[in-house]
């Protein structure tokens, strides 16, 4: 998700008068916070990184690791910046542990404290990020949702269900949208078996060639469709 940010999504970052970035909930050990650093800071050189953490014994064992331009410091989704709205921020395997009726509440509180322009992104992905899935919201609400599967991990797109984000993981049923354009996904992904044997990267991209040409409003092309991303405007997979 961090090459993600950095590409489709940089430009933020290079218009930013503050290129604040949060790395909210990163849990157990930084190395999340570390590596989005480390990826943004090729984006813009001034990045600044702030990784926030509920638990404060986290917090102090990040501290070593802190260095100029990457901080940690305790809280939520109040985001305790002192008043200062980050550009992008980033909460992943978080969200998924509240309730179907929360998420909602925490979205409308992130996005009042971004700066204008900016970007919160609720994601959710497997142990080693070989499956992940995210919405991305801007002060409007959400725009959209991206998928993006590390090639020879999965069978069919639609192994990444179990890793959904809580506003469409309870939703991958009959008669959901989420449930429509991951079935779409499967059928594309079949119907281009006989590219296999060039590699899954050329069966992937003529996969979402597929989707595109169907009418699904995919927002990204072949640059990144290459990587084994896909992203979709969230009307097209919103809850019912």
């Amino acid at each position: 998700m961090d090459r993600w940010l950095a590409g489709s999504q940089g430009h933020r970052l290079r218009r930013a008068t503050e290129p604040l970035v949060v790395d909210l909930g990163y849990g157990a050990a930084p190395v999340t916070a570390v590596e989005m650093f480390s990826r943004l800071r090729s984006v813009h050189d001034d990045v600044e990184v702030v990784g926030i953490e509920i638990d404060p014994a986290r917090v102090a064992a990040a501290e070593p690791l802190a260095r100029p331009g990457l901080s940690f410091r305790q809280g939520g989704f109040e985001l305790p910046l002192g008043g200062r709205r980050p550009v992008l921020v980033r909460a992943f395997n978080v969200l998924r542990q509240y309730g179907e009726d929360e998420y909602a509440g925490y979205w409308d509180e992130v996005l009042g404290r971004l700066a204008p322009g900016g970007l919160f992104v609720d994601g959710t992905c497997d142990e080693i990020g070989r499956r992940s899935s995210w919405v991305a919201l801007d002060a409007t609400g959400p725009v959209s949702l991206s998928i993006s599967l590390r090639f020879g991990a999965f069978e069919r797109p639609s192994d990444v269900a179990e890793r959904l984000p809580k506003a469409l993981i309870h939703r991958n049923v009959e008669g959901e949208r989420i449930h429509a354009y991951l079935r779409a996904l499967d059928r594309a992904w079949l119907d281009a078996a006989p590219l296999a044997s060039f590699g899954n990267q050329q069966r992937w991209t003529a996969m979402c060639r597929t989707l595109k040409a169907t009418g699904w409003p995919l927002l990204h092309g072949p640059s990144r469709w290459r990587l084994g991303e896909i992203t979709v405007a969230w009307d097209a997979v919103r809850p019912g």
